[in-house]
């Protein structure tokens, strides 16, 4: 493998994983992340040669500068300080990358991609920051270790460093070669990567935390869901279902489902609800909210209609991401809701619930990018007993006046003679479900009347229409409706063990109040047709079986990784104390005074005393093997070569002696020939016994005892003798770099 192109390889994968790792934790637009990555792949595909051309060097010039001034300009102009830095940082290691010259320029690239690195763990980085970083602990060692071998290299040549035949060093020649750097060479600095993971996890695991989530700059732009902000305009939840990607909205998992558990399950989780129709939209007449109570002063449970039951009373876990509105979303018969907070931030407002009108519940404080939770189900699924004032009864029932009257025929034509609420509900409820398709490029969207065009003309919509259309013929026969949006249900995924509820599963249907005369309230009924009151994605095939396997590791990056706090290291050593604590007790350890010396804390401080001592075993052995060891006998030419070197050192004290000592980066032969050209008096003298010692010492001559003894004679006289002085035009020794020249 040549060195060159091996150490350019390194180079450009440690600078691309640095772009990737800090665009990946910014919430850059996907046109700006695709401009960058284009910029990228343009700078690692210039050859080598062309970053001599004059563009390239005025580039490399005036790159850095321009970019500044322009990004400047946008901060001035209100763009976030946090995207401006990330695109500055980015556009900086590209233009380096396309106007690198040498190394000196390789290694500003190894640093600028280690800034990267440090500016996308302040940011708190994703799965895909992870990724980056597990290939940055691989390629750094490597990269580093060529940067400086290609500089030491370089700077040989610039100070005029020859070979061993005299030559100067030929720096292409070498890059060229494919004796530096070997599979052994690779192997053994990529594999450097491991003791650093290691010793970096343990720290991470055992450092102490605090709540430094202030230094969590970047929080992630959360998506804005129309469907449950305070108005709603008729088609726009039906619309998500197709306008929206398949982004996670939040992950559910309820324990005690069969194995094996259904691909898709159809769970209403409600997110809020509207109580006024104007005709093309549903809106809130009551905005006011209060905070939730807990079930007692600091704690994190929250009953919505009485305290849970651990005994009788179902749980279910919740993983909400980062959504705006920040609405909590609750399945049917919720009874409590448990909070999973993280340790305390230092500088910002704690996390606090709120509820709203029309059950809505909110979060809100540090947060406020997300919130996990656990709800209590009521098993029994008893209703909640709700009397309705006359005053919210007239909400419930009002209607637009512009409403077209067929809409009130139709509505009693499907429910006169019906003997009660209940039957008048199911009945309007069947009709749309058997009578209407399922569609979401309904015309009905853009009328001026869509409700009524639903009914009678087009007789197709998406889940809105369905819900909108029962709420208001109810509402015609004197029944109270509202219109309720939420998700519908998840997929279920294989690697995770949860269900993903995804952005394009928001669903809308209808709750209605009925008179029981034993528990009043509202019922839930779902008039839009079974193809589209169910989640959409696929759950088979080979994409689906990659996107399960990224988005669960993606979850359990960001809960165990991004979201590792001091509550969660608490924890962890609590259950790995448990753990330890159980093994105990079966293997029968923990009695008598075996029991005492098994505990984990005297565990801990005896391994600790063992590592140390160990420690300083190792440390007087291997001083004292130092001192002691025998080397091993030197070979015919290792003498040889020991010789030659002890004659040489000799001659090059005279040398010192005399006045005229050899530059460090010049060669002998080369010096000696410099003093014969400048006709030095020892000239001669010098040259000869330069190449007597290069023939000792390269030309496979082996000196006798006789002739060793000669050339130490020949030094002492050099070294004694005093020569005239020289004649002043004559030239001193040359520095290493005009001897290169020369």
């Amino acid at each position: 493998m040549r060195f060159g192109l091996v150490h350019r390889l390194m180079t450009d994968a440690l600078a691309a994983l640095g772009v990737l790792a800090i665009v990946s934790t910014a919430a850059l637009s996907p046109w700006t992340n695709a401009l960058l990555m284009i910029g990228l792949i343009g700078a690692l595909l210039i050859p080598e040669r062309w970053q001599s051309r004059p563009v390239l060097r005025h580039l490399a010039s005036a790159g850095p500068l321009a970019i500044f001034v322009i990004q400047a300009a946008r901060l001035v102009a209100g763009r976030p300080m946090l995207d401006v830095s990330v695109e500055f940082a980015a556009l900086l290691q590209i233009v380096r990358l396309a106007t690198r010259r040498g190394a000196a320029h390789d290694q500003q690239i190894i640093v600028l991609a280690l800034l990267h690195f440090v500016a996308g763990t302040v940011l708190g980085g994703g799965l895909t920051y992870g990724l980056c970083f597990l290939g940055f602990l691989v390629v750094a060692p490597g990269a580093l270790v060529l940067s400086h071998l290609r500089r030491e290299v370089e700077g040989n040549y610039r100070q005029g460093a020859r070979d061993r035949t005299g030559l100067p060093v030929d720096v292409p020649r070498i890059l060229r070669s494919r004796r530096v750097v070997g599979r052994g060479f690779l192997a053994a600095t990529c594999l450097i990567s491991v003791p650093i993971f290691l010793f970096t996890a343990t720290l991470f695991i055992l450092f102490p935390r605090v709540g430094l989530s202030l230094l969590l700059l970047n929080h992630p732009r959360p998506g804005r869901m129309v469907g449950f902000s305070d108005r709603v305009d008729l088609g726009d939840v039906g619309a998500l279902r197709t306008d929206l990607s398949s982004a996670v909205a939040l992950r559910f998992d309820i324990p005690d489902l069969p194995d094996p558990r259904p691909s898709r399950m159809v769970l209403r989780l409600r997110g809020t609800a509207f109580d006024a129709y104007d005709g093309r939209a549903w809106l809130r007449t009551q905005t006011e909210r209060r905070a939730a109570e807990r079930a007692f002063p600091g704690s994190d449970l929250y009953p919505l209609v009485r305290q849970p039951d651990g005994d009788k009373d179902r749980k279910a876990t919740f993983d909400l991401e980062s959504l705006d509105p920040p609405v909590v979303f609750l399945p049917p018969h919720t009874v409590a809701l448990h909070v999973h907070l993280p340790s305390q931030p230092l500088l910002n407002e704690a996390l606090t619930l709120q509820r709203g009108p029309e059950g809505e519940v909110r979060y809100a404080g540090e947060s406020a990018r997300g919130l996990r939770y656990d709800v209590y189900l009521d098993r029994e699924r008893n209703p909640v007993t709700e009397i309705l004032s006359p005053h919210d009864r007239a909400r419930y029932l009002a209607l637009p006046p512009s409403l077209p009257s067929r809409i009130g025929g139709l509505a009693h034509a499907w429910t006169d003679g019906l003997p009660n609420d209940y039957a008048k509900a199911k009945a309007v409820e069947e009709k749309l479900r058997t009578q209407y398709k399922y569609d979401f490029g309904s015309p009905s969207g853009g009328t001026k009347q869509p409700v009524d065009h639903f009914l009678f003309e087009s007789k197709r919509g998406h889940c809105e229409f369905f819900s909108t259309a029962m709420a208001v013929m109810l509402r015609e026969v004197g029944i109270p409706t509202r219109n309720v949006t939420g998700f519908v249900g998840g997929t279920y995924n294989r690697f995770g063990r949860y269900y993903a509820v995804r952005q394009a599963d928001a669903h809308s249907w209808t709750e209605v109040y009925l008179d029981d005369p034993v528990h009043p309230g509202w019922h839930t009924f779902d008039p839009t047709p079974p193809a589209g009151a169910q989640p959409l994605e696929e759950t088979t095939g080979a994409l689906v079986y990659m996107r399960d396997l990224v988005e669960a590791l993606s979850q359990r990056w960001n809960r165990y990784v991004v979201g590792y706090d001091l509550r969660t290291q608490v924890h962890l050593f609590e259950d790995a104390t448990r753990q330890y604590d159980r093994f105990r007790a079966q293997t029968g350890l923990n009695r008598g005074v075996l029991g005492y010396l098994t505990r984990a804390p005297v565990v801990a401080a005896l391994l600790l005393v063992a590592a140390s001592v160990g420690y300083i075993i190792w440390k007087r052995r291997r001083r004292g093997g130092k001192s002691g060891e025998k080397l091993a006998p030197k070979t015919p030419a290792e003498k040889r070569l020991e010789s030659a070197a002890a004659l040489y050192r000799s001659l090059d004290g005279a040398l010192m002696a005399q006045g005229i000592a050899r530059p460090a980066a010049l060669p002998p032969l080369a010096h000696a020939e410099h003093l014969q050209k400048n006709k030095h008096p020892l000239a001669d003298e010098i040259l000869a016994l330069t190449q007597l010692y290069l023939e000792a010492r390269f030309g496979g001559v082996c000196l006798t005892p006789e002739a060793t003894r000669d050339f130490e004679r020949r030094v002492r006289t050099l070294r004694s003798t005093r020569p005239e002085p020289p004649d002043r035009s004559v030239s001193q020794p040359p520095a290493a770099g005009s001897a290169t020249r020369a």
